[in-house]
């Protein structure tokens, strides 16, 4: 009997160790500091059966609302829905940000498998007849409801979403709409493993350093270095990646080299090969058309703008060809500046779009006497990131402490704890910096975990990642950064602020800025970044820790101007290319080089410039949640220079009261209203272009 007993204990113990659900570190509570994502313990078989797990358990939460046989209330529907999903939101965000920033094949073959069925998770939830039915119920009858203004936002979010999910619609549409999501979810990742297949892919090798004269010493090394790690001693590897491919166009003499590294840059996704993007932009362009029909609008750029600050496509273009006319006339000037230095130097040829960065830094030196490389030793990385927390600290006396026993997902990444003015716990920042070939392209601020409000009346605090192609260290050189690459970080921090402050009684409103809004903290905050007073603090040479030169700064705010016609204008092309490609009315057949050619001959564009993002790897608006939004940088400029405006006209540019209105009406409570209704809160008038204008040097 006891052997019996016994041997019934031991299998009943063989089995509970053996379950994958209750050893699979994505469903225990986290027993990490501040309850982070256990990333040491995770392993990629790890995901799959969380992911399923999870859904499971949301489907249960949604039921439970579903055939609840009450009548619907705010709290057992709206606030139910709202709650429902929380392990899906955690799971999925350890797979996704492992996977856009540290992925391998094993990864995005999961990423393939399992991106379907989360479609189909979404869909199942999103076109539930009863589940909308129950909030369509509550909104329809809101104003008799006693509401306070923070649920009444949420009910009219949450119904928006539903009906622009497709929920108003017939059986037999639903199921139309389903498989197209499916469709578009699969392109959308294609198109992105594509991309990222064809950056990794292509490589220019040179084997002598003399085809490298006038590339600083500093990039001559980092070639070096990847060329060795690559099994390619003595020889010197560039890639598409920003900090290699830039400085290489910005001082290689050998045009014929700079011309075969911007080519490979701007090819990829277009070299007729496996992972070639044209027909999938074709695809994506044509189901979102499709969508767009069966929800009731006459393409995508109208369904999707009806939401943002600008509404309309018509008001889109408008403003994109008020700035476009005048940096198109600059930007001809920047470039007769420049063939004339070409002449003169006796290049004998028209300059090409190849050949714009070589010459700009040589009129930078001409028109401002200042080099890049002038400026680089006193952008160290670190300095540069101790620059953020300065001015976060001044701004809104944030305090940042390095953490050590954070587990991360890849050894480079760096965690703080961030503590608010009163020293109380905030957020968790993870940086994570240098390029590798498993981190997509860009630059990027995402979040672990937003901030969430407990039934039981605690906090739940944020967990927030910024996520960036920076050099990799060579040797005991520590990275330098361009003024780019600063300006990069500083706005990535201002994504950060504004998922450290977000706030909110629900998730649907905590954080949630407008489309046409989000880039407003991001762009804001690189103001700071050019300030004098703050370069004092952070602009420190390397070597020597002495600030940076007084005439050296005014040199770089003298300059801040530079280039600005050329960059406006790519960008403009860029978001008028989204634009036109989400015009179309009905599906088509496409040439996507044809269709992208025409759309820049429309608006004139000058041949020396093409658009920031070619089609077929212009992930923001085919795999990054941008389409038709492209603009909103531009837009949210408007916004964030007539915001930077009324710390200047307040005499400080730390001013605490204009920073405490921003931080509550902006990045605290920016989703609890209309988004102008909550600018106005802060500015207390409308915003104009005039300062975008003037900021780039563009208002004459």
């Amino acid at each position: 009997m006891q052997k019996t007993l016994l041997l019934l204990l031991m299998g009943l113990l063989i089995a509970c160790t053996s379950d994958p659900m209750k050893n699979n570190p994505l469903l225990q509570e986290y027993d990490t500091p501040f309850q982070t994502p256990p990333f040491d313990k995770i392993k990629t078989e790890h995901y799959m059966p969380a992911i399923r797990e999870a859904m499971a358990q949301h489907r249960a939460e949604i039921d439970a609302i579903v055939n609840n046989q009450e009548e619907p209330t705010f709290d057992n529907t709206v606030a139910a829905y709202d709650r429902a999903g929380e392990l899906l939101s955690r799971v999925n965000a350890a797979f996704y940000t492992k996977n856009s920033a540290d992925t391998d094949e094993q990864l995005q073959a999961l990423a393939r498998e399992i991106t379907p069925e989360l479609t189909s998770h979404r869909n199942e939830i999103q076109l539930n007849p009863v589940l909308f039915e129950r909030i369509s119920t509550l909104y329809q009858k809101r104003s008799e409801l006693n509401l306070n203004p923070q649920q009444m936002r949420t009910l009219e979010k949450y119904y928006d979403d539903f009906i622009r999910s497709g929920a108003a619609l017939s059986e037999q549409d639903k199921e139309i709409l389903k498989d197209i999501n499916t469709q578009l979810s699969n392109l959308s990742l294609q198109f992105s493993q594509n991309l990222l297949a064809e950056t990794n892919a292509f490589k220019m090798v040179v084997d002598n350093e003399e085809d490298l004269a006038g590339l600083p010493e500093s990039n001559i090394r980092a070639a070096a270095s990847l060329a060795t790690s690559l099994g390619m001693d003595g020889k010197y590897v560039f890639t598409p990646n920003k900090p290699s491919w830039i400085p290489f166009l910005q001082y290689v003499q050998n045009r014929d080299l700079r011309e075969k590294l911007y080519k490979g840059y701007i090819m990829r996704g277009d070299n007729n090969n496996t992972n070639d993007n044209k027909e999938i932009v074709g695809q994506i362009v044509n189901l979102r058309v499709r969508r767009a029909k069966i929800l009731g609008f006459d393409t995508y750029a109208d369904f999707v703008l009806v939401n943002n600050m600008a509404k309309t496509p018509e008001t889109v273009v408008s403003f994109l060809q008020r700035v476009w006319e005048p940096a198109l006339k600059v930007a001809k000037e920047e470039l007769a500046a420049m063939q004339k230095i070409a002449d003169a130097e006796g290049a004998g040829f028209k300059l090409e779009s190849w050949d714009w960065w070589y010459y700009a830094e040589k009129l930078r030196k001409e028109k401002y006497d200042l080099d890049e490389q002038q400026i680089k030793p006193y952008l160290k990385l670190e300095n540069v990131r101790d620059g953020l927390f300065y001015v976060a600290n001044k701004l809104y006396g944030l305090t940042f402490e390095k953490q050590t026993d954070i587990p991360v997902y890849n050894t480079a990444v760096e965690t703080y704890q961030v503590k608010d003015r009163d020293s109380s716990h905030l957020a968790i920042l993870y940086l994570d910096y240098p390029t590798r070939e498993g981190k997509n392209a860009g630059a990027w601020c995402s979040g672990l975990r937003g901030y969430k409000k407990l039934p039981d009346g605690s906090e739940q605090f944020p967990l927030v990642t910024v996520t960036t192609n920076f050099p990799e260290p060579v040797d005991d050189q520590p990275v330098l950064l361009s003024w780019d690459e600063a300006e990069t970080l500083f706005h990535e921090f201002g994504h950060a602020l504004d998922g450290f402050f977000g706030r909110g009684d629900y998730d649907r409103i905590c954080g949630a800025l407008p489309r046409d809004m989000v880039e407003l903290p991001s762009q804001i905050n690189e103001h700071w970044a050019i300030q004098p007073e703050v370069l004092q603090v952070y602009a420190r040479h390397y070597q020597s820790g002495e600030p940076m030169p007084e005439d050296m700064i005014q040199k770089l705010v003298n300059s801040s101007h530079f280039n600005q016609g050329f960059m406006t204008v790519e960008f403009i092309a860029a978001a008028l290319l989204d634009m036109q490609w989400h015009a179309a009315a009905e599906e088509q057949s496409y040439d996507v080089n044809e269709f992208e050619k025409n759309a820049m001959q429309k608006y004139g564009l000058m041949d020396e410039i093409i658009p920031r993002y070619r089609s077929t790897y212009f992930s923001h608006i085919f795999s990054g949640g941008y389409a038709v939004g492209y603009y909103v940088y531009l837009w949210a400029e408007i916004l964030d220079a007539d915001a930077f405006d009324t710390f200047k006209e307040a005499g400080d540019i730390f001013d605490q009261e204009t920073a405490g209105k921003f931080r509550k009406h902006i990045l605290t409570e920016g989703g609890w209203g209309e988004p102008m209704d909550q600018y106005l809160l802060f500015r207390g008038k409308q915003p104009t272009e005039i300062p975008l204008l003037r900021n780039r040097g563009l208002l004459k």
